[in-house]
């Protein structure tokens, strides 16, 4: 990991971030299309913001195939 700080969300804050459920969310987990969280004690979790926002970067690529074919002026 870099020298710089990540920052950690909680489940809600992603859960508005993607737009997905909380069911959803462990789902997609569990069949490896999300990323997973990082333990933070004994009963709670969280997600680094840096891979949640990779996620839905990634999201938005693949539902805009216009936009990846485009050549850079």
């Amino acid at each position: 990991m870099s020298s710089q700080t990540s920052r950690v969300l909680r489940r809600r804050a992603v859960e508005t971030i993607t737009g997905l459920s909380r069911s959803t969310i462990y789902a997609r987990m569990g069949a490896g299309t999300f990323p997973s969280p990082i333990r933070l004690g004994a009963r709670s979790v969280g997600w680094l913001v840096e891979e949640i926002e990779a996620w839905v970067e990634a999201r938005i690529a693949e539902s805009r195939p216009a936009l990846r074919t485009q050549v850079q002026p």
